[in-house]
């Protein structure tokens, strides 16, 4: 009897570091922002890849000049925050986009700092599975007919 407990102890304890193995980071995918700046209308998509409290992936800005896709740098994640930098090259300038985020739901409600020039607070909304859209999908379609 006791040898049986201590199996069923040991599954409960490997199935539990399996399921925290296993479970994927809340910031990890795809989310999409857009916004008024000094610039015009901006969209962003931004892709995040987590390791541990790292964040890596990149940046998409479609704006009036064009379309700009980055890596994003300096990424982290402390609970329920992210921070991460855009290196922008515009023309022949660099200029260092800083943001800072807090997880709420599927959003993320960021600070934006670019460079010297402007700060923005956005929101940038989790894209539902691609994959499957039906599965996000907010309507009631009739039944498909055979």
């Amino acid at each position: 009897m006791r040898n049986y407990f201590i199996i069923i102890l040991l599954a409960m304890f490997a199935l539990a570091f399996i399921s925290v193995g296993c479970a994927e980071d809340p910031f990890a995918g795809k989310w999409k922002a857009q916004f008024d700046s000094q610039i015009g209308q901006q969209k962003y998509t931004f892709e995040f890849k987590v390791d541990g409290t790292n964040v890596t992936g990149k940046a998409t800005g479609e704006r009036s000049m064009g379309t700009n896709t980055v890596e994003i740098t300096e990424g982290k994640i402390n609970g329920d925050e992210i921070s991460f930098v855009e290196p922008l090259k515009l023309q022949d300038n660099d200029i260092r986009i800083e943001y800072k985020g807090k997880l709420a739901g599927d959003e993320i409600k960021f600070h934006r700092k670019v460079g010297d020039f402007a700060e923005y607070d956005i929101v940038a909304k989790r894209v539902k599975d691609e994959a499957n859209p039906a599965a996000g999908s907010d309507t009631n379609s009739p039944p498909s007919k055979p």
